[in-house]
């Protein structure tokens, strides 16, 4: 009889997401004891326990602060996110952000709606206030794109497509990224550089130590007079000190903005949007079904596709293989020891795959035969073993 999975959801998410974990599999609840996997989207999961019974987290969407994520490595947990799902609704946005910056548009609807009197006094009003809002094309002028991968190249290739002049940058360039970006985005070889020579300059990296505030003050003052500069990735990657201090000395001319606050607010020269970036009904079924997919692959074979904090690892199950799935520490002799143990049960090895990232590896083995109890608590006892799974 095959094994059924109770997943506890921290937050609803797209039905067509809920369709890829079938009824006769998976039990689905926000109320549910002893859990196999948590769903969330913005759940904030870091002071929650978390159950020893939980195998993996899945997140509906790309960013994963919300989740405690050193933790569950840990304890060789998976988290699983949705990269790119939501790229082509971000680049939307952000070349909507582009068109509002160049063309002073909220700060002339805002005019607009403070109209009074009939027609004619507003068509006066118009043409005597229109001056205020002039602004300037986007051909000709340059992108500067900080973070090259799903939604970065989508915004490079589009921006392309209108006539900019694109630079990026992006140290960790990936192959797959790099085959989708077009031949004619110019490459940065620093922050410094690609501040200098951007008119425009918009974030997509995820927040961390190494990303937060790279968009500062320093920076700011090698853009050229009356630049722009677009957040659409994370709240603490721009010093939001050193924008509004640009903003008020004409140095910036605008800041677009997809995490409004107290300090934004009512100011003239910043367009801050209600974190509309990867709201639309797409990105969410998008989100939804690559989550549930990924979890479900996982769950059932063991194979780790798109997870924050493991490497991807993917085998082809042949009829009648055991599977045996072990997260570990990337340390010497790990697989050695698991196959020793293997093979002190007589178990054979018809397949296995081994792959590390960073500091912890991951390891699928198929064998001949069911796998002892007493086997897979040798190997849980061997050192560096994070978590030991059989399917």
């Amino acid at each position: 009889m095959a094994e059924r999975f109770r997943v506890l959801m921290l937050n609803n998410i797209a039905v067509a997401g809920l369709e890829r974990l079938p009824r006769d599999r998976y039990e689905v609840a926000s109320e549910i004891g002893h859990p196999d996997a948590i769903i969330l989207r913005s759940a904030d999961m870091h002071s929650m326990p978390i159950p020893e019974t939980v195998k993996a987290v899945a997140r509906a969407g790309a960013g994963v602060n919300n989740i405690p994520v050193a933790r569950l490595t840990e304890r060789g947990v998976p988290v699983f996110n949705a990269p790119g799902a939501n790229a082509n609704a971000v680049k939307e946005l952000v070349i909507a952000g582009l068109l509002l910056a160049a063309r002073n548009i909220a700060q002339a609807w805002n005019y607009v709606q403070a109209l009074a009197g009939d027609d004619a006094a507003i068509h006066e009003a118009v043409e005597q206030g229109k001056k205020r809002f002039t602004g300037f094309e986007l051909p000709g002028r340059t992108l500067g794109v900080i973070g090259l991968g799903a939604i970065g190249v989508q915004v490079a290739n589009s921006a392309r497509e209108l006539g900019m002049q694109v630079m990026g940058f992006d140290p960790q360039l990936t192959v797959e990224r790099a085959w989708q970006l077009s031949s004619e985005v110019q490459q940065a070889l620093s922050l410094d550089e690609l501040f200098a020579k951007s008119d425009f300059v918009t974030v997509h990296v995820p927040l961390s130590d190494a990303t937060r505030h790279i968009v500062n003050a320093a920076r700011l003052r090698l853009m050229p007079a009356r630049g722009v500069v677009l957040n659409f990735a994370r709240d603490g990657i721009v010093d939001e000190d050193a924008v509004l201090a640009a903003l008020a000395e004409d140095r910036l001319h605008a800041y677009v903005t997809d995490f409004p606050n107290a300090r934004l607010r009512g100011n003239e020269r910043v367009i801050a949007l209600p974190h509309l970036g990867a709201s639309t009904v797409e990105a969410e079924e998008n989100c939804a079904v690559m989550v549930a997919e990924n979890l479900r692959a996982f769950l059932e074979h063991g194979e780790i596709r798109h997870a924050v904090n493991f490497p991807d690892v993917r085998l082809a199950r042949g009829e009648g293989a055991h599977r045996i799935a072990v997260a570990n520490a990337n340390v010497p002799n790990m697989l050695g020891q698991v196959t020793t143990a293997l093979a002190a049960a007589n178990l054979n090895i018809i397949d296995m795959i081994n792959k590390s990232r960073g500091e912890v590896a991951y390891t699928m083995v198929d064998v001949d035969q069911p796998v002892p109890a007493q086997t897979i608590e040798t190997i849980r006892a061997i050192r560096g073993v994070l978590n030991v799974r059989t399917l």
